[in-house]
């Protein structure tokens, strides 16, 4: 491989890895212990407190991310989730697994995960411009590979499950992130890094963490997206982590359908990744976020509450999926365009707390919501309020700056120093 490549590979390769482990986790946590305790509820909890970490971790951690480094980062970040990890199967085995002995070692595994993901999004421009690619295309990969573990890790998840039993595919989960410490550790040179810049970190944590804040507070189109994404998380939480388990468990013969419909639904989003990657730049930014937010979010909740044939649930979520590919992407492109190279883990760290925030909150209410109302209820009011929250776009206001840049206003990717013998243009 080109040494120029090597840093791109390396950081695809690490998220691709990663990705797919969390979609073990996914598959495996809920489905263990509703088969262990039987309860909506205490699926829902368990689902809380795997989100929980992910909002203190973007909110606290990105800081901590741009003072050590973002490649050193990633390869901390992924080594101490897989020790957590790989915790939970072990003490099954030997000492035993109280329930709220789970609970934190969820909550502790997920704790370093998102600032993992942070550094790896923040070197993302400067691997792009030593490879000479566009930072458009590599936004584009980058968020097919997420869409690409979940088409690979969900179905074989579910598999793993219904063959071995949820505590082994943990286990499995564990080695991967290992496997993705490596991959940076090895493609990612340490000279990969924005250049220094009057944003760099102070040092003060909480001044940094301030300067973060700061700046999302300055940037109103950046703030209409946190809210919305907020919402539209929580309504996502209520659905991965509580009622489409419990349909599939229910109704649609357990793992393997859980493992499927995952799979589909990511599936369809790689492929949209990969469409608005070659045609994004071409479309009108607010039409197609809407659309593809209407067409991605209450269409699987309301198939699931009508209880078609599995196939039939399957391809609506092909379909949404297929429309989901093309957000992130778009939200990263805004990201980019807008945060200061130096400023990357921090502003993206907080973006993402807030974007999460409500996320246990969705789990734990859907579970009680499941246990009150029942499931189709509750899909049925989840999909309606999702349809109504995305279409807040329409209205105007910060959401009329969804545009792009002229060419004058786009940021150039701050380069940095080429690893030697890479040949960076």
């Amino acid at each position: 491989m080109s040494r120029r490549w090597g840093p791109l590979a390396g950081l695809l390769t690490a998220h691709t890895v990663s990705l797919t482990g969390n979609m073990l986790t996914l598959i495996a946590l809920p489905l263990y212990v509703l088969a262990e305790t039987g309860s909506p509820a205490a699926t829902g909890l368990a689902g809380a407190f795997a989100t929980a970490p992910v909002v203190l971790g973007g909110a606290f951690g990105g800081v901590l991310v741009d003072r050590i480094g973002y490649r050193r980062a990633s390869v901390l970040a992924d080594l101490v989730s897989g020790v957590t990890v790989a915790a939970v199967p072990l003490l099954h085995a030997t000492v035993g697994l109280p329930f709220p002995a789970l609970l934190g070692l969820v909550f502790v595994s997920g704790l370093l995960d998102t600032p993992g993901q942070t550094a790896r999004i923040a070197l993302l421009p400067e691997a792009a411009t030593a490879a000479g690619v566009p930072i458009e295309r590599a936004i584009g990969w980058f968020e097919a590979t997420e869409r690409g573990s979940r088409l690979i890790g969900a179905p074989v998840a579910g598999l793993l499950v219904s063959v071995l039993g949820a505590l082994p595919v943990l286990a499995v989960d564990a080695a991967t992130f290992a496997v993705s410490a490596l991959a940076v550790a090895v493609l990612v040179p340490a000279s990969l890094r924005p250049s220094a810049a009057a944003d760099a970190p102070s040092a003060s944590y909480w001044r940094d963490l301030a300067a973060g804040l700061r700046f999302l507070a300055r940037e109103p189109l950046l703030r209409a997206m946190v809210l919305l994404v907020l919402v539209t998380n929580l309504f996502d939480a209520t659905k991965s982590n509580v009622l489409m388990p419990v349909v599939a468990a229910r109704d649609l013969g357990g793992a393997a359908a859980f493992g499927l419909l995952v799979g589909a639904m990511g599936g369809g989003a790689l492929v949209g990744s990969l469409v608005f990657s070659a045609v994004g730049h071409r479309l009108p930014r607010r039409a197609t976020f809407v659309t593809a937010f209407a067409v991605a979010g209450a269409p699987p909740f309301w198939a699931l509450a009508a209880a078609p044939p599995l196939p039939v649930i399957a391809a609506v979520c092909v379909v949404s999926g297929l429309a989901a590919g093309a957000i992130n992407p778009l939200i990263g492109a805004v990201k980019l365009e807008r945060v200061p190279a130096t400023m990357r883990a921090r502003v993206y760290g907080v973006i993402g707390a807030g974007a999460w925030a409500a996320m246990p909150v969705g789990a734990l209410g859907a579970g009680l919501a499941a246990d009150r109302f029942g499931t189709t209820a509750t899909l049925v009011a989840v999909g309606a309020g999702y349809l109504l929250v995305v279409l807040i776009p329409l209205l105007g206001g910060p959401w009329r700056n969804l545009r792009r840049p002229a060419p004058a206003e786009q940021p150039r990717p701050t380069r940095s120093p080429a690893p030697a013998g890479t040949g960076a243009e």
